[in-house]
């Protein structure tokens, strides 16, 4: 179990964690869902490690063990989409790019440059790129931005057959519904309703 515990993070006057506590289980999918600006995209950071809390503790998990999708994609515009997962892969695991961009529905898509790819195909390179990472914890800030919703839900159920846990932020409604637990959230600051 990952559990963080009296989190308390403010950007000068806006507390935008405020003695916020949570659980992640130890598998499956965990989405978290609440307005924008509530503080989830801060926890997600937390957990990264990118951002220190002034109070409160993260038990279970290590920084150093995190995967973080950032909302935006993040595509290096002179490396092929091959090249995005070997950038990131040892040399021993380069044989499983072929099988990473299947799980996000990329198939044939080595050597194809960002530019070159839709909005929804570049997140869906930005997810493999991250599940590249050998991970305990995946952070998925809005995986399915601009992915069709068939499309989306296919590779969640890819997602859930993972050994370890993914924490993801979603809107979608379908998304939400096909999580294994759905942590409704309201802020800032971020709390638990």
């Amino acid at each position: 179990m990952i559990l963080c515990r009296e989190l308390s993070l403010s950007f000068g006057d806006r507390a935008v964690l405020d003695r916020s506590s949570l659980r992640i289980p130890e598998r499956g999918v965990t989405a978290l869902s609440g307005p924008s600006g509530c503080g989830k995209t801060t926890l997600l950071r937390v957990l990264a490690g990118l951002e220190r809390p002034q109070n409160g503790s993260v038990e279970g998990i290590s920084p150093q063990k995190t995967a973080l999708l950032f909302q935006e994609d993040r595509l290096l515009p002179w490396r092929t989409a091959g090249q995005h997962l070997t950038d990131v892969l040892p040399k021993e695991r380069w044989g499983e790019v072929p099988a990473l961009l299947a799980l996000v529905e990329l198939e044939g898509e080595e050597g194809t440059w960002p530019a070159a790819l839709s909005g929804g195909m570049g997140r869906r390179l930005a997810l493999a790129r991250c599940l590249a990472l050998d991970a305990k914890l995946y952070l998925l800030d809005e995986p399915f931005a601009g992915v069709d919703l068939p499309r989306a839900l296919r590779i969640l159920e890819r997602l859930r057959a993972l050994p370890v846990p993914i924490l993801l932020v979603s809107h979608e409604p379908a998304v939400l519904a096909a999580a294994d637990t759905v942590i409704e959230l309201d802020g800032p600051p971020l709390a638990c309703i």
